[in-house]
């Protein structure tokens, strides 16, 4: 089998990375091309791909920072075999240190206890106790632990997140996240701050203002930022939000992507590029979950 070339054509790159190795484990040592569905055609016509396999580009983790990220240790706690070799390759590829897997509650609850690793991923949909009840029972049984608990599901309803958080969920990301996100997810997470997927951002916001807040238009306006570092803050005085960049960061709190406010707004992707990036730049933010997260707390949206 070592012969047989394989071209793998999956959206999802954790499924990618999950299937990659099934297939090396028996046996298939040829060359494998990953790939999702929009480059897939260039791999049936030429074989080529376009240097970013399993959704990292070719040397973009450096040798400092994966040094710095083997020194995390994750738990994994998820059923699904493919998804959790998916995880394992993505994390292990990023340079984190995997010291356990768990494919139950019951089993998850002891790896924790064991191990005491710096991050869990937990699955909700176990099949003995489900992930919520798991953490719920980890916490109360070690609440002096340091171990911080990144949910990570195909779940996306109001009741499963929320359920989530209340149980002590410290981030919650869904399924089909991509690999590069997850790792941002991890570090964020490990670091102390909470990684909310942007797709389930707006079920989070609409605990804490309320609805007749979510409907109303954005009028000009210049507000003070208290969550941010001192030194942007001469950044923001000097240059505020503009009336447009404040409409678009409050269609990012709410879990829009580029796609959804070019829509909603009647502009191109390409303008909302542009002002996304000016509105991380104003805010000191390395991406869009951080400027979200930020503009919560400071009251920029309200």
């Amino acid at each position: 089998m070592s012969n047989i070339n394989i071209a793998l054509v999956e959206n999802s790159s954790l499924a990618r990375m999950g299937l990659r190795d099934i297939l090396k484990q028996a046996g298939f040592d040829g060359l494998i091309k990953i790939s999702d569905s929009n480059s897939s055609s260039e791999i049936a016509t030429n074989g080529s791909t376009n240097g970013s396999i399993n959704g990292f580009t070719n040397g973009s983790i450096s040798g400092k920072c994966q040094a710095d990220m083997s020194e995390i240790n994750i738990a994994l706690i998820e059923d699904h075999d493919l998804t959790r070799m998916g995880l394992r390759a993505a994390l292990k590829q990023a340079g984190f240190n995997c010291v356990g897997e768990a494919t139950s509650g019951n089993q998850g609850l002891r790896l924790l206890a064991e191990k005491q690793p710096d991050v869990a991923l937990v699955d909700i949909g176990l099949p003995d106790i489900d992930g919520i009840e798991a953490i719920e029972r980890f916490k109360a049984s070690q609440p002096n632990s340091k171990t911080r608990i990144l949910m990570l599901t195909m779940h996306d309803s109001e009741k499963a997140v929320l359920a989530a958080f209340a149980a002590g969920a410290d981030s919650y990301c869904t399924k089909d996240i991509d690999s590069e996100d997850l790792v941002q997810a991890v570090r964020e997470t490990h670091e102390g701050n909470a990684w909310i997927d942007p797709l389930i951002a707006g079920i989070v916001l609409r605990q804490v203002r309320p609805p007749s807040q979510m409907k109303q238009s954005l009028e000009k306006r210049t507000v003070a930022i208290r969550a941010v570092e001192p030194e942007y803050e001469q950044i923001i005085e000097s240059y505020p939000l503009t009336e447009r960049e404040l409409e678009i960061l409050e269609l990012i709190v709410a879990g829009c992507s580029n796609a959804q406010i070019s829509q909603q707004l009647f502009i191109t992707i390409g303008t909302v590029k542009t002002h996304v990036r000016s509105i991380l730049n104003k805010l000191g933010a390395n991406d869009r979950t951080q400027a979200a997260v930020r503009a919560l707390r400071s009251g920029l949206i309200q």
